[in-house]
């Protein structure tokens, strides 16, 4: 299942990524520039503006990572259930566990809050590339360019939100290339109204995770509100009954995350050699602490269900990322189309001087980055103590500082433009759990603590020559952090409320801030501000040599993918298009129905009575380009209608971060028929089928 990946790798111009032209149905489309003259040549296809319109403003991006879409005039809005599942944890009780057995409003009055969740909906774009690169002085080093750039873009994002009253954010494609202003319509009052239970929503669990054939309803609807009453988006997505056919058109609106399409071969090299190792290893350690923990006992399964299975996505997804930077084919293409565009660039003095050198200083920064890995991660990344309260306390100490420095020498993330979202998530009145927070820092210092030794300047200065459950304990007894109130007393007093604050988590934040400050700065120095240049000259580098059908690169930013309900060979084996709902039993029966293969009570009842139509498309899979952040994503067809919502990629689609390939990789995504046949037989939903299906 797709989630946002956890490893900041860069992302850069995806459809020079084995140098030459898109191929295929490659590609992750901005709105502003799509495809119209290869969807017409391929598929007799031209998209009106109304289409285009329509999709885009039915678009819906989750703060919780993840895409989602407006299905009814009455707000509501379809994802996933592992999309929701941040929501559906938060809500849930000792006695009343939404995550694991579902969760129904038979009425608007019974639909839940969600504490801190916001939705965004994409209402402008405009460039402003010569706003930002023109703030950049001549002579300046790579590194004064960039904060000069940072000044800018923060600047443009106030200015908006004080014309718009929008949220506005600059964002860089073309790993510095370009660089557009997205408004974005806001919703924070977002009410749950129906989840499937765990079971079959996540159907198969961890082993059948990005494989195919499966068969999940992997499906959720929570309600978008404004001033208390159902909101009236400006564009919503009609529902098809009759769903898909094999070969059929179909076209996705997401927000994919983080793609490395255009990384050099040296900073691929990087990542294969250091970065991915480096997170694996850690995701390895936890994912093995939290199956630990949640064996204890049923509650505290479920205080950590949600954070094990973001764990165990990510633990897996990078695997198969890895294992593509491992593939020596995929690696010499890379090389190969490195080369080719090298030696263009080189044959020309004008494009040597200006673009030659760009390969060189990124692969001089990946060496610094690699030197800075463990203190970043540790520090900035707050990897070394691994806990909510500590990531609060160290918002509150930054928030402080930052708010009395001009909005323009902020850190980007508490400048003006972004402080609401980050106060909202700062004031979630959502619980934390004492003692699964002790056992996670007690993990994450102890994890640290054997493998850098107690001696290691960091370790000895947090342990201060003690055990680290005890060292977690204190930090979490002389915490006050969990109480909304005292977070809003704080923020509200400023530096003053902090330096005078004897709350352990915030006195330890402030000890570690100042050195994490410094490796931040050492890395936006030495390794961002220097990627940022130099990848943007690549980037000019690729434009001047094929023109302007290069798409960007992954920013969690809404974008179209397009591609065909297609079925695949593995291993000499035909990989059927469509699995049905009858399957999902068999599948059942094949694993001796014991978890993860426990089909719910519901399930078994709707069968027994004759009710369910087990001849149901459930799954079905296409050639859509898709990763990590298009969870929930919509799967339209051609008159825009919903026939599918992508839950997931098979496990060759995992290559896709750095190359695209359509053989064997596909999107996975729930058959709009699995969803209305579901709502309506197994759970008795007849008011949201309505809700769906009549208009």
């Amino acid at each position: 299942m797709f989630k946002r990946q956890i490893l900041a790798t860069a992302a850069l111009v995806g459809s020079v990524a084995l140098g030459g032209l898109v191929h295929a149905d490659e590609g992750m489309w901005v709105f502003n520039n799509l495809p119209y003259s290869r969807l017409k040549e391929k598929y007799q296809f031209a998209p009106t503006k109304a289409w285009e319109a329509k999709l885009q403003g039915a678009s819906v991006r989750f703060n919780s990572g993840g895409s989602g879409s407006f299905v009814s005039p009455d707000g509501l809005v379809m994802t996933n259930h592992h999309v929701a599942a941040d929501t559906l944890q938060k809500i849930s009780t000792k006695e009343h566990d939404y995550y694991k057995s579902g969760f129904h409003a038979k009425t608007r009055a019974e639909e839940v809050a969600a504490p801190d969740l916001e939705l965004n909906v994409l209402v402008g774009i405009e460039d402003v590339t010569a706003k930002v690169t023109g703030a950049v002085g001549e002579g300046l080093n790579d590194a004064e360019a960039n904060v000069a750039r940072r000044k800018a873009m923060i600047a443009i994002e106030k200015d908006s939100l004080a014309k718009t009253g929008f949220r506005s954010d600059v964002v860089t494609l073309y790993q510095g290339g370009q660089y557009v202003l997205h408004t974005y319509k806001k919703y924070t009052d977002v009410r749950l109204v129906f989840a499937p239970e765990f079971d079959i929503a996540f159907f198969g669990g961890d082993p059948d995770n990005f494989e195919y054939p499966r068969y999940d309803l992997d499906v959720t609807f929570v309600r978008a509100y404004e001033n208390g009453k159902p909101a009236k988006p400006a564009h919503y997505l009609d529902w098809s009954t009759n769903g898909s056919k094999e070969g059929d058109l179909i076209f996705v609106a997401g927000h994919p995350g983080r793609t490395s399409r255009l990384n050099t071969v040296n900073h691929l090299e990087y990542l294969r050699g250091t970065g991915f190792p480096f997170l694996l290893e850690l995701l390895r350690a936890r994912e093995a602490h939290l199956v630990s923990y949640g064996k204890l006992s049923d509650e505290q399964s479920r205080e950590s269900k949600e954070d094990l299975f973001g764990i165990q996505n990510s633990r897996k997804a990078r695997d198969g990322g890895y294992k593509g930077l491992l593939d020596a084919d995929l690696m010499g293409r890379k090389a190969s189309a490195e080369k080719a565009l090298r030696s263009r660039v080189g044959g020309d003095r004008k494009k040597d001087a200006m673009y030659g050198r760009a390969w060189d200083k990124i692969a001089e920064a990946q060496r610094t980055a690699a030197s800075l890995i463990l203190p970043f991660n540790l520090l900035e990344r707050g990897q070394l103590i691994d806990s909510q309260l500590y990531a609060t306390a160290r918002t509150l100490v930054r928030l402080a500082e930052e708010k009395a420095k001009p909005n323009a020498d902020r850190l980007r993330e508490y400048s003006d433009g972004g402080l609401e979202s980050l106060e909202q998530a700062l004031f979630s009145p959502a619980p934390i759990y004492p003692e699964y927070e002790k056992a996670k820092l007690t993990h994450s210092l102890t994890f640290w603590s054997k493998k850098l030794g107690d001696k290691h300047p960091l370790i000895s200065q947090v342990l201060q020559g003690k055990p680290p459950e005890v060292v977690a304990a204190e930090l979490m007894n002389g915490s006050k952090l969990a109480d909304v109130a005292e977070r809003k007393k704080l923020a509200q007093g400023g530096r003053e409320a902090i330096a005078s604050s004897n709350d352990t988590m915030i006195k330890l934040a402030k000890l570690l801030d100042a050195d994490a400050r410094a490796v931040r700065k050492q890395r936006e120095d030495g390794v961002e501000s220097i990627e940022s240049a130099q990848y943007a000259l690549i980037a000019k580098a690729i434009f001047e040599d094929q023109g302007d059908s290069a798409y960007p690169d992954a920013t969690f930013t809404l974008r179209l993918a397009y591609g065909t309900v297609k079925p695949y060979t593995q291993d000499g084996k035909m990989i059927p298009s469509y699995t049905k709902i009858g399957g999902a039993f068999t599948h059942a029966d094949a694993h001796g129905n014991s978890p993860p293969y426990e089909l719910p009570p519901s399930w078994h009842a709707a069968k027994k009575s004759g009710k369910l139509n087990l001849d149901t498309p459930l799954n079905f899979v296409s050639t859509a380009d898709i990763i990590g952040g298009n969870s929930g994503s919509p799967v339209v067809d051609r008159e825009g209608k919903v026939v599918g919502l992508i839950f997931d990629g098979n496990i060759q689609s995992l290559v896709l971060d750095f190359a695209y390939d359509d053989k064997e990789a596909r999107a996975v995504s729930v058959d709009s028929r699995a969803i209305v046949e579901a709502l309506k037989s197994v759970y008795g939903a007849d008011a949201l089928v309505k809700e769906l299906t009549t208009r």
